[in-house]
């Protein structure tokens, strides 16, 4: 596991990248396997946020702090990306016994392409998963969509939460 820390209208100290390190690995050391993760560290406006991202054992972690100390950002980021982990190893133990599958590694959302102008294109690699699995990602990830391939239908899905709190499935069908 090895930590990227970046900082954007900030010098990233030593000391500032020591306490990020330490306070990450004690987050992520219930898992047992643990990507490049990243962290950045910005100012913006009197305002220091700081983003992680943590690849774990197939699933993908993010969460995004802002206050007026670098330190309590910190430290309230880890306290997030920790409810998440608590988040979804409660969900994993309550499906475990009915014959759940590991989650599969986490894709990140692509921009949709138009005749606007695009300002930023990401690329990802889908794994096969249940719409049920792909709730649970997006959930993690916080968003408000999120695109999967489904192997039952040998399709490209979306999954998105609706304004009433539920959620909505898109299945495309070719002509």
């Amino acid at each position: 596991m090895s930590v990227n820390v970046k900082g954007r209208n900030i010098d990233v100290t030593p000391a500032l990248r020591d306490y990020v390190e330490k306070k990450i690995s004690k987050v992520v050391k219930q898992f047992k396997t643990v990507g490049d993760i990243s962290a950045v560290l910005k100012v913006e406006k009197g305002n220091h946020i700081v983003e992680i991202t943590v690849p774990a054992s197939g699933i993908l972690l993010r969460a995004q702090e802002t206050t007026k100390d670098m330190y309590s950002s910190i430290d309230l980021v880890c306290e997030k990306i920790e409810r998440q982990i608590h988040k979804y190893k409660t969900r994993l133990m309550k499906r475990k016994y009915a014959n759940f599958v590991d989650a599969p590694a986490p894709a990140h959302v692509e921009e949709d392409e138009g005749e606007f102008e695009i300002i930023k294109n990401k690329k990802f690699v889908m794994h096969p998963m249940t719409p049920e699995e792909a709730i649970l990602q997006m959930n993690l990830l916080n968003h408000d969509f999120f695109v999967f391939y489904d192997p039952d239908l040998g399709a490209t899905n979306v999954v998105y939460r609706r304004k009433d709190g539920k959620y909505g499935l898109l299945s495309p069908e070719l002509k």
